[in-house]
């Protein structure tokens, strides 16, 4: 039986080429080039909450002190009214207040035969030890006509504002001490921070109230319009490991 003759055909191409080659005939080819950065090994982190509570006092004082005066006469009203006014003015000058820190209120009203006179003056003070100076010269030298307030102790929104930065602050803080401690019993070095978080912040009035039976001090009255602040924070840092490289003597 006579065998039919067969042609093989083929080529050489460089090595590693062959496949590639023939993808590209059929179209086929759709290799992803490489990327040209390296692969970078996930970052190592130690993760940790932070909490913190500080307390702030008031740092304002606000002092009311008003005179009334009834009489037949208008003038005669407003002119006793008017030298009481200006003995409790020239007394806050005596003690450098501020005129800004002062404001000055007056009416007029008719009480059947009577002529009421009424002035107000609203001091608010920073300086607590001056505000119970001038109280005390006050109280002192006006009589009962004029009538001179408890102080009202409340926050500037100054202070409200620095104490809720300074209490995340401290659990910032409190939060990298903890991590630097973990690392040390992990035997690895504290890196930069990667996250922070505050999870939670409380605020509230700390003092405690006492029964009227007790009258209050000036410090106790500060006392119970002492603000409390509380932060927690979540924080994440990055582990490194330590440098154990020595220069050999």
């Amino acid at each position: 039986m006579a065998v039919s003759a067969a042609w093989v055909f083929g080529s050489l191409v460089p090595a590693g080429a062959g496949f590639s080659g023939e993808m590209e005939e059929l179209g086929l080819n759709h290799a992803v080039k490489p990327s040209s950065e390296p692969l970078r090994a996930p970052a190592r982190r130690v993760e940790v909450t932070g909490s913190a509570e500080l307390r702030s006092p008031p740092d304002r004082a606000a002092l009311i002190v008003s005179v009334t005066s009834s009489k037949n006469s208008v003038n005669d009203a407003a002119n006793s009214v008017t030298r009481r006014l200006e003995y409790i003015l020239q007394t806050l000058r005596q003690h450098a207040v501020k005129e800004e820190d002062t404001v000055v209120t007056k009416h007029i009203q008719r009480e059947e035969d009577l002529y009421c006179v009424q002035a107000e003056v609203s001091v608010v003070f920073s300086d607590f030890e001056k505000m119970q100076n001038v109280r005390s010269v006050l109280i002192e030298k006006l009589d009962r006509t004029v009538y001179i307030g408890d102080p009202q102790f409340s926050h500037s929104e100054e202070c409200l504002s620095l104490l809720r930065r300074r209490v995340c602050v401290a659990a910032v803080e409190t939060a990298r001490l903890k991590a630097t401690e973990v690392c040390n019993v992990l035997g690895q070095a504290l890196g930069r921070p990667l996250l922070v978080r505050e999870e939670d912040f409380q605020e509230w009035t700390c003092g405690q109230q006492r029964g009227a039976a007790n009258p209050l001090t000036l410090q106790q009255k500060v006392g119970q319009m002492t603000v409390c602040a509380s932060s927690r924070v979540f924080v994440t840092f990055e582990l490194r490991p330590k440098d154990s490289t020595r220069k050999k003597l």
